[in-house]
């Protein structure tokens, strides 16, 4: 099955996996700490995974040769040279706060390569979506196609993490520097902040600690989009950890230099 045609079925996960979150949003819901309370707190949700759920049951009755990464249960034919890759809802902190910085991220890789990816947002309808080589928005405006903004010096950049907190020491050390260099910095948006560089409204996203279910879906929307996204050392992201994403390669190679320096 070739992307165009696996293009529909990740709208289908995308509206199956809403349809199953977007009732506990804003409501009592209970979170579990998955660290244990011994490092910072690391929620799941009834919510999380029932979105997973019904993304992993899609994929089995649809595709069963395809292998299934999430973040909520275990692997599933992880060896397939097709994997889903999954993060029912990324930004849960948020989503327990009543925030709308949240998404679902559903990511397809073809050996070691992300291939087609998606961030859902059902509270405020959005969607992003991309296959390296063109990505779209839809949204409660109507569709359009992303386009990453040109921005040429960090002194004019907007950058966003998701918190300075959730940084290692020594890589806190290296992204300040980073910040110390740019107009403006925002924090707490997680996936979010990664489809506003697709949009052109961010400029630059730096991030440590992360899962490959972090990112993998939104590597394929950035670059459709025109931009770039790699590890900190300048090599494939889609493993997770250090990851820098960008809208323009000048950005990138100066925030590279600094974090790196």
């Amino acid at each position: 099955m070739s992307l165009v045609d696996l293009e529909p079925f990740l709208h289908r996960l995308a509206d199956a996996s809403g349809e199953a979150i977007l009732p506990f949003f804003r409501t009592s819901l209970r979170a579990v700490d998955k660290s244990g309370g011994g490092g910072a707190f690391d929620p799941v949700t009834e919510a999380d995974r029932a979105g997973e759920v019904a993304i992993r049951r899609l994929i089995n009755e649809s595709l069963p040769g395809h292998g299934i990464i999430g973040e909520e249960f275990g692997p599933e034919r992880p060896d397939a040279e097709h994997r889903w890759v999954i993060d029912p809802i990324d930004g849960t902190r948020a989503f327990i706060a009543g925030l709308p910085v949240w998404g679902t991220l559903i990511g397809l890789m073809r050996g070691q390569e992300p291939v087609l990816g998606l961030m859902n947002q059902p509270f405020t309808r959005e969607r992003f979506w991309g296959d390296g080589r063109r990505a779209r928005y839809r949204g409660p405006g109507g569709e359009r196609p992303l386009l990453v903004r040109r921005t040429a010096s960090l002194a004019e950049a907007t950058l966003a993490t998701t918190s300075p907190k959730l940084f290692a020491t020594t890589d806190l050390v290296r992204y300040e520097a980073v910040e110390r260099a740019c107009r403006l910095a925002r924090y707490g948006c997680d996936c979010y902040a990664y489809c506003m560089v697709a949009a052109g409204q961010i400029d630059l996203v730096i991030e440590s600690g992360l899962s490959p279910y972090d990112i993998v879906a939104l590597i394929p929307v950035i670059e459709g989009a025109g931009g770039i996204v790699t590890g900190w050392d300048g090599g494939p992201a889609a493993v997770g950890g250090s990851v820098i994403a960008a809208g323009d390669p000048r950005l990138h190679e100066q925030a590279l230099r600094l974090l790196n320096g």
